[in-house]
């Protein structure tokens, strides 16, 4: 019997790891020290009724920049999208994600 209880704290235990809530992102800087390349020349398609245009970026993964290609982006009505961008803080590298704006 004591071995159940002990299997079945165990078993609590480590589902209590598991569900427990995921951190959101929101709010998160990344300052890195290397800049980023130029960004590549893309040519956006041609317009679609109801969706932007989010041009394409670099993410930095795993020690190195990858380059992340543009994208379609449903439209919201009243506001406008402002992209991806990294800024120079003093002798680091801070990036900015996209996010809609009024």
């Amino acid at each position: 019997m004591r071995v159940r209880k002990e299997l079945l704290s165990l078993l609590l235990i480590a589902a209590s790891t598991v569900a427990a809530p995921v951190t959101s992102y929101a709010g998160v800087n990344v300052d890195i020290d290397i800049a980023p390349p130029a960004l590549r020349v893309e040519t956006a398609p041609p317009p679609r009724i109801g969706y932007v245009w989010g041009p394409g970026y670099w993410r930095y993964n795993h020690g190195r920049h990858v380059w992340v290609g543009g994208r379609w982006l449903r439209e919201r009505r009243g506001y406008h999208y402002v992209p991806e961008t990294w800024v120079q803080v003093g002798p680091h590298w801070r990036f900015q994600r996209g996010h809609w704006d009024r």
